[in-house]
C-alpha cells in the first residue's frame, strides 16, 4: 500500500491535469507537436533529418546530384574552396563526408547560384558563372572550371546571380539593380527618380545566354525580361515550359518619404511578387510597386506616387500571387518528384529568408512556403510547409533568428532539401505516410501558424514594438538606422554589417570619431569589410540630419550594442560637415 504522501501527490497531479484539460477545452493550439521533424514544424506525416548541422562558410543555394550527393554554394568562400560537397554513405540521410572544393574569387556574400544541369555543376559568384563536368566516379568534381559568364560591373547591390535553365539550351541569369528605386541619389530621402531610368539598360531584369558557350559577357545575351529590382528565387517550370521568379520588392517607403508613408505602411508594403516570366515581360520597377492590400500596382513616390495613384500600373505584368512585404524570397523550386503526395506534384516551394525592413514591427517570413498549382496556375492560398527556423514566435531583430531558410533542392528519391545561411545547416524532408490517404486535415495545424506574429498582418498600434519609448539618439537610430542595422545593432549578417564592435563605428587610434561622422554624412558604398567579413550594400548619405541629431545617434551607437566609446558633439559634426 502506498504511503499518504505518495497518494496525496498523485491526487494533486491528477487535479492539476484536470484543470489544465478543462482550461484547454475548445481552444486550438497553434503549435503542432514536434516528433521526427528535427526541430521544424511540418505537415503531418512529413519527417526531417539534419544532413549537416553546420558548415564553415555557411550556405547559400544547393543542388543534389542523381546519386544523392549534395553541392552547396558557400556564403563565405576561402582559399580552400567556395563550394562544399556532402555525401551520405550509409543511407541515414546524414552527411558522412564533407569536402570543400573550387577555389575561385567571390567578392562578397551575394554569390548564390548552384544547379546541376545536364551532367554539369553550375554555380555563380557575384561576378561570374562557372560550370564543371561531374564525374560519377569522383566525389569532388575533378574537371577544370569553365567560365561561362563574366559580369564586369559587379559587385554592387542585388547581384546575387541566380540561375535557371530551359529545355532548349539556354541559361537565364538575373541582373539585380544597384538601386532601391532608381533615384538621382540612391536611398537619400526625398531624392526623385531618374526619368527613363538608365539602369534598366543593363540591370533590373533577366538575361538569356547560351548554357554551354564559355567566356560570355552580358552583351552576348538577350534581355529576356525587365522591371524587376532584385531576384534571387528563380526556376524553370517544366510543366508549362516557362520561367518563374519571386521578386524582392523595394524598401524604405517611410524612410524615403516620411510625409507620405507611415512606419506601418513601410512595414507592410510593397509585396514580394510571384511572376510568370515570358520574353518581353516588364514588371514595372522602378516606376511601380505592387500593393498586396489594395491588390494593384501603384506609382512609386520617386515618380510622383502618394500611396494612392495607380497611374499606368495596370499595363505592367501583374503577379500570379503576392506575398507580404520584405519576406525576402531567396529560392524557388517546382516539385517534380513522386515521393510527396500527389497534391505537391508540379507545385512551387519558396524559401523566404526573412525580413530586415519591418521595424518597428516584428520581422516576418523565415519559412518555406508551398503554392499548389493546377493546369499551370496557382490555386488556393499559399501554405506554410516548413517553419520553426527562427526558434521563436516573435523576431525583433533579424539576428534573433537562429536559422534563415535560403536554398531548395530535390533529391533523386523526391526528398526536399533546405539550406539556411546563419550556420550552414541543411535538412532533408521526406514523407512517411500513405500518399493515397493524404488530406487537408494534415495541413490544419500548419494553417493555424499563420496567426503567429511572423505571418499575420501587424496591428498598427498593438504590434508596434517601440511606441512612446524612445527619445534622443535612440529615436533617431530607430527612425533612420534600425531598418537595416536592426534594433540590436547586429545587422543581418549578409548585406548589412553589424555596429557592435565595428571598426567603422569606434574608429582607429587617430580617427576615433571622424570616420563614423564622415560615414553618416557622406554615405558608404560596398564592398567593405567589417570585423574581417565582407559586406556589399549601400548606406546613403544622412547629411539631411542636423548636426545635433547626427551627434546624438552616433553617441547612442558608440555606447550601445556592446560598444563603449566617447560621445560625439554637434560641434565635431559641424566641423567635418564644413570641410571642403
Amino acid at each position: 500500500m502506498k504511503n499518504k504522501k505518495t497518494v496525496t501527490g498523485m491526487v494533486l497531479v491528477m487535479c492539476a491535469l484536470s484543470v489544465i484539460s478543462f482550461k484547454n477545452i475548445g481552444k486550438k493550439s497553434i503549435l503542432p507537436v514536434k516528433d521526427t521533424t528535427a526541430g521544424l514544424f511540418l505537415p503531418d506525416k512529413f519527417k526531417a533529418v539534419v544532413v549537416v548541422d553546420s558548415l564553415e562558410g555557411r550556405a547559400r543555394h544547393i543542388a543534389v546530384n542523381t546519386n544523392g550527393d549534395v553541392y552547396v554554394k558557400l556564403r563565405f568562400p576561402d582559399s580552400i574552396g567556395g563550394n562544399v560537397v556532402l555525401r551520405d554513405t550509409n543511407g541515414d540521410g546524414r552527411a558522412d563526408i564533407i569536402k570543400k572544393f573550387a577555389n575561385y574569387e567571390d567578392k562578397g556574400p551575394y554569390g548564390t547560384g548552384m544547379r546541376v544541369h545536364k551532367g554539369y555543376l553550375y554555380f555563380s559568384s557575384e561576378t561570374n558563372v562557372y560550370r564543371t563536368k561531374l564525374n560519377p566516379k569522383s566525389l569532388v568534381p575533378d574537371a577544370p572550371l569553365e567560365l561561362i559568364l563574366h559580369d564586369a560591373t559587379a559587385p554592387h547591390e542585388h547581384d546575387a546571380k541566380p540561375l535557371a535553365f530551359d529545355n532548349a539550351g539556354h541559361m537565364y541569369v538575373a541582373y539585380g539593380a544597384p538601386s532601391n528605386a532608381c533615384q538621382q541619389q540612391n536611398r537619400v530621402p526625398g531624392s526623385k527618380g531618374i526619368k527613363g531610368c538608365p539602369l534598366l539598360k543593363q540591370y533590373g531584369g533577366i538575361w538569356q545566354f547560351d548554357e554551354a558557350k564559355p567566356n560570355q559577357v552580358q552583351a552576348d545575351g538577350i534581355r529576356y525580361a525587365t522591371g524587376m529590382r532584385s531576384i534571387v528565387a528563380m526556376d524553370w517550370n517544366t510543366a508549362d515550359n516557362c520561367l518563374y521568379v519571386v521578386a524582392h520588392g523595394r524598401d524604405d517607403l517611410r524612410l524615403q518619404f516620411p510625409k507620405i508613408f507611415s512606419a506601418w505602411q513601410s512595414a507592410v508594403l510593397p509585396a514580394e511578387e510571384f511572376i510568370k516570366v515570358k520574353k518581353g515581360t516588364d514588371v514595372g520597377w522602378p516606376y511601380y510597386y505592387y500593393d498586396p492590400i489594395k491588390k494593384k500596382k501603384l506609382l512609386n513616390p520617386e515618380y510622383g506616387g502618394d500611396g494612392i495613384k495607380a497611374g499606368n500600373g495596370a499595363k505592367y505584368t501583374q503577379p500570379i500571387m503576392a506575398f507580404p512585404a520584405h519576406w525576402a524570397p531567396n529560392d524557388l523550386l517546382f516539385y517534380t518528384g513522386n515521393q510527396f503526395p500527389a497534391r505537391y506534384k508540379n507545385g512551387a516551394f519558396i524559401a523566404f529568408h526573412g525580413s530586415t525592413n519591418r521595424s518597428p514591427y516584428p520581422q516576418a517570413g523565415f519559412f518555406v512556403c508551398f503554392v499548389p498549382f493546377k493546369n499551370g496556375k496557382p490555386f488556393g492560398q499559399w501554405e506554410i510547409f516548413a517553419d520553426g527556423f527562427t526558434r521563436k514566435n516573435t523576431v525583433v531583430s533579424v539576428s534573433d533568428a537562429v536559422y534563415r531558410p535560403m536554398g531548395l533542392a530535390m533529391g533523386p528519391d523526391g526528398a526536399l532539401y533546405i539550406s539556411e545561411t546563419e550556420e550552414g545547416k541543411i535538412w532533408k524532408i521526406s514523407y512517411t505516410g500513405d500518399k493515397a490517404k493524404f488530406s487537408n486535415t494534415q495541413l490544419a495545424q500548419m494553417e493555424l501558424r499563420k496567426k503567429l506574429p511572423g505571418f499575420r498582418l501587424p496591428d498598427v498600434l498593438k504590434s508596434d514594438l517601440q511606441t512612446g519609448m524612445l527619445k534622443g539618439g535612440a529615436k533617431v537610430y530607430n527612425t533612420y538606422c534600425a531598418n537595416c542595422h536592426q534594433k540590436n545593432g547586429r545587422g543581418d549578417g549578409n548585406m548589412i554589417p553589424p555596429l557592435s564592435g565595428s571598426e567603422w563605428v569606434t574608429g582607429g587610434k587617430f580617427m576615433e570619431k571622424d570616420l563614423a561622422i564622415r560615414v553618416v554624412l557622406n554615405g558608404l558604398d560596398g564592398p567593405i569589410k567589417v570585423k574581417n567579413h565582407p559586406y556589399n550594400s549601400a548606406m546613403p548619405k544622412h547629411s539631411f540630419l542636423s548636426d545635433a541629431d547626427i551627434a546624438a545617434v552616433l553617441t547612442y551607437i558608440r555606447n550601445n550594442f556592446g560598444n563603449n566609446s566617447s560621445l560625439v558633439t554637434a560641434a565635431e559634426v559641424k566641423k567635418i560637415r564644413e570641410e571642403k
